[in-house]
């Protein structure tokens, strides 16, 4: 393998309800994301972590969009940042952090690609859906609203990050690994068409069956192919130190797989990894985990 990688740091956890996941970028660096990504060889440039608040110094602002204004600051300096590592033929690799750091990713990459003419997909994997709107969250925590967002739904200071466009058609968005989803969620996965596979569709189908259909279908709609991946996606035996863990999630095995066929489909320009919390985790375990996970995405094989 070859190219150039550049690792963002992105420190947040405005958006979660527990404190923990703004260490996660320096647990994936100490779990030795940048020595894996230059032995498959990579040219790997860290530019550090943003600078962003902490709850402490912040106030909530408002109980349904908790820490709003300082998420939106965030979310626009990280859009910049990631629009230009694209610009320069950089891979931009974005470690959080919660998952409302995928407000601005996904803007900087959606507006990467509208300057450049190209079709922008996501393949979203979470045990949330995170596509709660302002009107639905039960909780007012804006990690679980960036899908929506970056589908031109929610609040106008989020959906105008990076630009004011719609960063993502829900044609081109899937979900993979859900298992739980708030009524709201539900009702607009429906209303919207998205493609979606909860853990009862995986133990279906299997996740190669599924995979095979995802990538055929991205093949045919997309240019640039951005993952998300938040660790929560795993089941807790498998990666602990989360965010907000939930039973039953992806094995090992099936998680290296997604990976595995993505990486093959040669459609992935750019990859998140969200939700490590090393303070619930044990000897950095879930951050290890996770920068396997990267590198099977950036073309690891085991033969």
């Amino acid at each position: 393998m070859h190219g150039k990688v550049k690792i963002i740091g992105y420190p947040l956890d405005l958006g979660a309800g527990r404190r923990g996941v703004d260490m996660g970028p320096s647990a994936l660096r100490i779990a030795g994301i940048t020595q894996r990504l230059e032995q498959l060889g990579y040219e790997v440039q860290d530019m550090g972590d943003l600078r962003v608040s902490i709850p402490e110094t912040q106030d909530i602002y408002d109980s349904k969009l908790r820490y709003l204004p300082e998420i939106a600051k965030a979310s626009n300096i990280l859009a910049v940042h990631v629009k230009n590592a694209l610009d320069t033929g950089y891979f931009p690799l974005i470690l959080g952090g919660d998952h409302s750091m995928s407000i601005g990713s996904i803007a900087g990459i959606a507006a990467h690609c509208k300057s450049q003419n190209k079709r922008l997909g996501v393949i979203w994997v979470d045990a949330h859906s995170d596509i709660n709107t302002p009107d639905s969250t039960p909780s007012g925590n804006i990690h679980g609203m960036p899908v929506a967002v970056s589908l031109g739904i929610g609040s106008e200071e989020l959906v105008n990050v990076g630009g004011e466009f719609v960063k993502l058609s829900p044609s081109n968005l899937t979900l993979i690994g859900l298992r739980s989803v708030d009524p709201g969620e539900r009702d607009l996965i429906k209303q919207l068409g998205i493609d979606a596979y909860s853990m009862t569709e995986i133990d279906k189908l299997g996740m190669y069956a599924i995979m095979l259909t995802v990538l055929e279908r991205m093949k045919k709609r997309v240019d640039h192919l951005h993952i998300s991946f938040d660790i929560d996606s795993v089941d807790p035996s498998v990666a602990k130190g989360v965010g907000t863990p939930v039973p039953g999630g992806l094995s090992f095995r099936e998680t290296h797989l997604i990976m595995e066929m993505v990486a093959e489909s040669g459609l992935v320009k750019s990859f998140e990894v969200t939700e490590v919390n090393p303070i619930l985790d044990d000897m950095n375990q879930s951050a290890e985990f996770a920068v396997g996970v990267v590198s099977s995405c950036l073309g690891k094989r085991i033969l």
